[in-house]
């Protein structure tokens, strides 16, 4: 019972970043809305490549990266919470680590009886690989072009003095659709993607153990015109997901997004590019108030070290 009551601690925390926790689910750092991207955007990001963020939404999505995409970020929740991830991909596979660590939180026996100040702490880690059927002679061609991918969690739990470990499975699929000729106006970059989150999978304590709950996602997103991308995920568990991102100019991007789960939560956000080198901020609304995070991403597929020095040279003395 008293680490039920904790769990429901965190789970409020959770549910203040648009994320629907159930009475009978713990809320683990698996479940909080990754990265900073695409948060901005509602955390729509089932069918869209994203560097280094691409994992946490779609393992299938990782055999159409460029290159080389590293990305860290760090947001802190009321001072009661602070969740940080570290995410590395190459061209059809990736992995990730992520930090969700709770001080502060009060326990309660089966009485109802404050037990003290309590810690709880989530350490995850992600592996995911995706690839393209066709590279493979044996695969016949198909009219269309899709990848499929696959993707390991790994948790760690510290609930007070308990301690629990476990894993879940999850299975990615993305295809692309043609381009379209709306009249004037052209859409492009359209892309389907679908995953199996949790196939099997829990977590194991000294006596007990929690499943992860299973859950099909489903997104898709297209680029109108040069400047405009719009997104959408839908989850069975019970959320939706819309994102916009407006491109004014190739190095900025603006973003705005609704997530709608057990609450409403509208999202907003920012990103640079400076020569494959990416700042992005976002804002998640909700309703103890909003939440900011920051990250740094190196995207070495697309940085130019030469331009990158005379960039530099122009702005400083």
């Amino acid at each position: 019972m008293k680490r039920f009551k904790i769990l429901m601690g965190v789970a409020i925390l959770a549910m203040g970043i648009g994320l629907s926790a159930s009475a009978q689910q713990a809320a683990t750092v698996f479940e909080i809305p990754p990265g900073v991207s695409m948060l901005g955007a509602g955390a729509a990001g089932l069918s869209i490549t994203n560097g280094a963020e691409t994992i946490y939404y779609n393992p299938a999505s990782l055999a159409t990266l460029p290159g080389i995409s590293f990305s860290s970020f760090y947001a802190s929740y009321l001072g009661l919470s602070n969740f940080s991830s570290l995410a590395l991909t190459f061209r059809n596979w990736g992995l990730a680590a992520m930090l969700l660590d709770s001080g502060g939180i009060d326990g309660y026996d089966a009485d109802g009886n404050p037990t003290g100040t309590l810690a709880y702490g989530n350490t995850g880690f992600m592996f995911g690989a995706g690839l393209d059927p066709s590279i493979f002679p044996f695969i016949p061609n198909l009219s269309f072009d899709f990848s499929i991918g696959a993707r390991i969690k790994v948790l760690s739990i510290r609930i007070g003095e308990d301690r629990g470990n476990g894993f879940a499975f999850d299975l990615g699929f993305r295809t692309t659709v043609p381009n379209l000729n709306l009249g004037p106006l052209s859409v492009s970059d359209l892309a389907i993607g679908v995953t199996a989150v949790n196939l099997f999978g829990g977590v194991s304590y000294d006596v007990e153990r929690d499943n992860f709950l299973m859950d099909i996602q489903v997104g898709a997103s297209a680029r109108f015109g040069d400047a405009l991308m719009t997104a959408l995920d839908l989850r069975l568990g019970g959320s939706a997901h819309v994102g916009i991102v407006y491109s004014p100019v190739p190095t900025l991007d603006l973003r705005v997004g609704i997530i709608s789960s057990s609450t409403l939560s509208v999202t907003a956000g920012v990103g640079i590019n400076v020569e494959g080198i990416l700042i992005d901020y976002a804002f998640a609304s909700h309703t103890l108030g909003g939440s900011h995070r920051v990250s740094l991403t190196l995207d070495f597929s697309s940085l130019d070290i030469g331009a990158l020095s005379s960039s530099l040279r122009r702005v400083l003395p």
